[in-house]
Order: C-alpha cells, then sequence, then structure tokens
C-alpha cells in the first residue's frame, strides 16, 4: 500500500508545483511567474505591462495554429542569406557576429527569425485586407502636419571608433578618456543622403556628445559613431518623401487594425489569471 501511495503522492507534489509556477492560463497556453518576472526585469516595466506582451504572444501563438501559418527551415536561411548579405558578410561571419555582439548561438539566432517571420506572416494575413494605399491628398495633409517630424539633419560630423575587440570598444564608450591602441580613430562628415537609412536614422537619433552603441563594421571588426557636430537641419520636399510618407501611414493602418482585431479577441478568448508577482 505504501509503495502505490508514494508515488502516486510525487505526481500530486509535481503537479502542484507546475501548477503554482502558473500566472495565467490563455485558452490552453500558460504564462509563468518566471515569464513575467523575466520581461519585467529585461525590459524595466511592471507585472501589468509585461503581462499584457505575454498575453499577445499567446494570442498570436494560438492564432498562427488556427491560420495553419508555418515557416519553414528553407525560409529562416534564406532570411539569415540575405541579411548576411546585406551586411557584406558571409554566413559563419554573420554568425560569428551576432555571437558577438548579443551572445545568441546559431540556433538562438535562427529560432528568433522563425518567430519574427511567423509574426511577419500573421499580421500579413490579419491586416492585408484590411490597409489600403493613402491618396495623394492624405499624404500631402500628413507632410503638412508632420512636417516637423519628417525633417533630418543633412550631414554629420562624426569620430569613427573601430577595434578587432569588442570589449575594448565598449570601455572606450564607458569611459572616453580610456586609450589603447587596439582602437582606431577617424574623423569623417557624413552626409544623411549618402548613408544608409539605417546608419543615418541610428545618428539623427543619438544625441549630440554622444556614442552610438557598437555595431559590426562588415569587415570582422567593430565601430562605433561619437556624434561631434550636427549640420543644419534640412526641410525635405514632399516630392521626397512621398514614398516614406506612404510607408509611415500604411504602418500607422496596419498597427490600428492589429491592435483592434488582438484587442476583440482578448475580450472573446478564455484568459484565466491565477497569480501575479508581488
Amino acid at each position: 500500500m505504501h509503495k502505490l501511495l508514494l508515488p502516486l503522492l510525487f505526481v500530486s507534489l509535481l503537479q502542484a508545483a507546475i501548477y503554482d509556477g502558473v500566472a495565467i492560463v490563455v485558452k490552453d497556453q500558460a504564462i509563468t511567474l518566471f515569464e513575467i518576472e523575466e520581461k519585467m526585469h529585461t525590459l524595466h516595466i511592471d507585472a501589468k505591462r509585461a503581462s499584457d506582451m505575454l498575453i499577445r504572444q499567446r494570442l498570436e501563438s494560438i492564432e498562427m495554429k488556427e491560420r495553419g501559418i508555418h515557416v519553414d527551415n528553407a525560409e529562416v536561411y534564406d532570411e539569415i542569406s540575405k541579411t548576411a548579405s546585406r551586411n557584406k558578410l558571409s554566413i559563419s561571419e554573420f554568425y560569428a557576429a551576432v555571437r558577438n555582439s548579443n551572445g545568441l548561438s546559431s540556433t538562438q539566432l535562427k529560432d528568433k527569425i522563425k518567430q519574427r517571420l511567423l509574426t511577419q506572416k500573421l499580421y500579413m494575413a490579419i491586416a492585408y485586407s484590411s490597409v489600403s494605399e493613402p491618396t495623394i491628398e492624405d499624404m500631402k495633409e500628413y507632410y503638412a502636419l508632420h512636417k516637423a517630424d519628417l525633417q533630418h539633419p543633412s550631414a554629420f560630423d562624426v569620430v569613427i571608433y573601430q577595434a578587432l575587440n569588442k570589449k575594448r570598444l565598449q570601455e572606450k564608450i564607458d569611459n572616453p578618456m580610456f586609450y589603447s591602441p587596439e582602437i582606431k580613430r577617424s574623423e569623417q562628415t557624413l552626409k544623411y543622403n549618402a548613408i544608409s537609412p539605417q546608419l543615418a536614422h541610428l545618428l539623427a537619433k543619438t544625441p549630440l556628445n554622444h556614442f552610438t552603441p557598437v555595431l559590426p563594421d562588415g569587415k570582422k571588426q567593430y565601430m562605433s559613431f561619437y556624434i561631434k557636430d550636427i549640420i543644419s537641419t534640412t526641410e525635405t520636399s514632399f516630392e521626397a518623401m512621398q514614398e516614406q510618407i506612404k510607408n509611415q501611414m500604411m504602418q500607422a493602418q496596419r498597427e490600428r487594425v492589429l491592435a483592434d482585431y488582438f484587442a476583440r479577441l482578448r475580450q472573446n478568448i478564455a484568459i484565466k489569471t491565477i497569480r501575479m508577482p508581488h
């Protein structure tokens, strides 16, 4: 009799321990206290915001399953290949750069890219038929209302620091007085329209007399830009900004459609809150 009771007691305690770790159940998917606390710590947000983000992730997962949305290994590899090519890296160099900058293994990177592609497919399936291109009149009105936001510097005076060792370069960023012969220094004036949109955006949002984050330079080294001066803001014409305005307006439409969709889904699906972090 005792031999029978012991296994049953063990199973009962194990189930209780697992249940004790569950904070929220979304339909048939659990969110644990650990997940909420981890997101709170990582993003520096409160428990409600963290739980809302995790609930949204579970709702997306349920929708992907119900819609039969999937991503195969070939799609993941193709995305990695394109990203590496854009950064002028081989696949192996790209894996190494990601590992050195973010600490992600190739398997973890593939998982993240797969999840991003799944999310893109889901969002397209939900919002595709509900988003239309804005008219010229709508875009001109948007331009008039957001003209100040659409302006950008004409150029940046920067000091570029480069090094093979990422940690050594980070030391320089953390302590500008730090010197190492391993770090190369050069000064350049970068015209806004002559650099990639990603770099232009990064430089524009970096405050004057500050460093950008450390970036791979595509040549097996790392670099950071110190913003020495920002040269006169340029007012850009509607014609020059038309494509960007269209993209911004359509993106805003997509976000509204998705927010409304998941708000309705959340109201109509079983969500049970068991406990929240203290």
